[in-house]
């Protein structure tokens, strides 16, 4: 890299590239929330009193920009690559994994995230943004469901005030030329014991897309855990079966094993009932195991790849769901999200 390399993104967009690839490579969220702020900091500003504040030397006075965040917008104004996003890229802009390059390619969209109305980290108005510059044609967002307290579950109250949020959001995309892209509306609910969902029919009925995930008691008996999720997956409302077995195989919350249940019977329902079986994209989770992904697509099944995000970053998870659908076997059009928005939704509608 030459030592002043050329840069005419701006602050803000140098700010918010770091903070996504930081995400991208899992960094731990306290060395990315720093960025993200500087970069809500100065974006109300704009451009001309950024510069005159890296001018006149009082760009530190702002609340929220830093030290480290302060000489990426001195770079930036000066229109030189900032130190900081150059070593980022360089440590995490390049491919997550190999394989499953073609069928990445071919996903539309992706039907499950989190904003930080529960337990994800940024607006939800920011992981539509990212989506966009992703490439994405829709995102579904699909915040907690009550139960889940830990997670910040959104009340039946709460989340109609979402709905309220995402048709603001998709308003002013309308208004952006070219943007072509839909924030859909969706939950991650929550499978009780009896196999009941964690929110009301009415509720459920006003969403686009519903996954559904086993969230507690992931170690009971396993007759009880394959009544509870047949329950889930042959309910109408239930459009997906998020990360079916809960494992956890690496990361910062330890590992956990597999909900025992049976696997053929559910995977059997979820064909019968037309519900996908996630692809769990999050290197944490991949989730299903291998020989249940492998059961489920000899069983007939379809599939989403999700990234099940958290934040921005994270929403390039999907290339690890697609290297291991490929790695399957896994034809592109069985999986719902190759499929176009409106193909999507008729599938939901049944």
């Amino acid at each position: 890299m030459a030592e002043h390399e050329s840069y005419d993104g701006g602050p803000v967009a140098a700010l918010r590239r770091i903070a996504f690839l930081l995400e991208r490579g899992r960094q731990d969220t306290y060395k990315v929330k720093a960025f993200r702020a500087a970069a809500a900091a100065i974006l109300p500003l704009g451009e001309d009193a950024v510069a005159a504040a890296v001018a006149d030397g009082t760009l530190r006075r702002i609340e929220g920009v830093g030290a480290s965040t302060a000489k990426v917008v001195e770079q930036a104004v000066r229109g030189e690559l900032p130190e900081r996003l150059a070593r980022a890229e360089a440590e995490h802009g390049g491919p997550l994994v190999e394989g499953g390059e073609e069928l990445h390619a071919l996903l539309r969209g992706d039907l499950h995230s989190h904003s930080d109305w529960s337990d994800g980290g940024s607006p939800i108005e920011e992981m539509a943004f990212s989506a966009i510059e992703l490439g994405r044609e829709y995102q579904v967002l699909t915040d907690h469901s009550p139960r889940l307290k830990i997670a910040r579950g959104l009340s039946a109250e709460r989340l109609a005030r979402q709905l309220d949020v995402v048709d603001a959001v998709n308003d002013h995309l309308a208004g952006l030329s070219g943007a072509g892209f839909t924030l859909l509306k969706g939950i991650e609910v929550d499978i009780l014991d009896d196999g009941s969902l964690d929110q009301s029919d009415d509720m459920l009925d006003r969403l686009d897309v519903r996954v559904a995930s086993v969230h507690s008691k992931l170690q009971m008996d396993a007759d009880a855990m394959t009544r509870r999720m047949l329950a889930a997956v042959r309910n109408p409302r239930v459009d997906v079966l998020g990360h079916c077995t809960g494992r956890l195989v690496t990361g910062g919350r330890g590992t956990r094993a597999e909900s025992a249940f049976d696997a053929r019977a559910v995977f059997e329902a979820c064909a019968e009932s037309g519900t996908a079986v996630e692809i769990n994209s999050r290197p944490e989770r991949r989730d299903p195991p291998t020989r249940l992904l492998e059961l489920a697509r000899d069983l007939g099944c379809v599939f989403a790849i999700d990234s099940d995000a958290h934040a921005p970053g994270q929403l390039d998870f999907l290339a690890y769901g697609a290297e291991r659908a490929a790695a399957a076997g896994i034809g592109a059009e069985r999986i719902v999200n190759t499929w176009s928005k409106e193909h999507l939704l008729a599938w939901v509608k049944g």
